[in-house]
């Protein structure tokens, strides 16, 4: 045996909201249009990427560190309404299937 494994490595980023390191698989990549926080679920927009968990408290603390102004280097603040509605959404929809 060579002492090879199949198994490739899950590359990994950190959240922004609890500087978590997590899978990239695990978070939701945010980038910046004009004044706003957009959703990139494909990872296939241009510009810079932040990453954060699909959960309230980690988007609550991104928001109040500005840590999506920093991380996509960002002239002001961004509008987050959209992104917050969208992890709700999801939380809720995840609770309603357990």
């Amino acid at each position: 045996m060579s002492g090879r494994t199949r198994a490739r490595a899950c590359p990994e980023r950190t959240c922004v909201g609890c500087r978590e390191r997590a899978a990239k698989t695990e978070l939701l990549r945010i980038v910046a249009i004009k004044d706003a926080c957009v959703l990139d679920p494909r990872g296939t927009l241009p510009g810079r990427g932040a990453y954060v968990h699909p959960v309230l408290v980690c988007l609550d603390q991104a928001i109040r560190r500005r840590a999506f102004t920093r991380a996509l280097r960002a002239p002001g603040a961004l509008d987050t309404k959209a992104l917050r509605r969208y992890v709700e959404r999801t939380t809720v929809a995840e609770q309603a299937t357990r």
